[in-house]
């Protein structure tokens, strides 16, 4: 059971910036100038939209997004089953 909670948490915590990523980031936590003075990394998220904006990706954001996310929690659920196969 503490594994499983652990995965969660790990998979949390990686999701986190991927959802800042995201066009749905809704939090303010840091300053217009950016985290750390880091002008690109701006507090409204969106990062994704603001790096395709002016390329024929743009239109495709929220599927490049969510191809991403999904690529993402594939490759810790491999990493889950590869390192609990023993316990099965």
């Amino acid at each position: 059971m503490g594994r499983r909670i652990t995965w969660m948490l790990i998979t949390i915590i990686v999701m986190i910036p991927v959802f800042y990523l995201s066009r749905f980031w809704v939090f303010d936590f840091w300053g217009r100038d950016g985290l750390f003075g880091i002008k690109e990394i701006r507090p409204q998220g969106g990062l994704l939209d603001r790096w395709l904006r002016g390329t024929p990706f743009a239109p495709f954001e929220l599927l490049i997004w969510l191809a991403g996310v999904f690529c993402i929690l594939t490759w810790l659920e491999k990493a889950y089953a590869a390192l609990t196969k023993s316990d099965h």
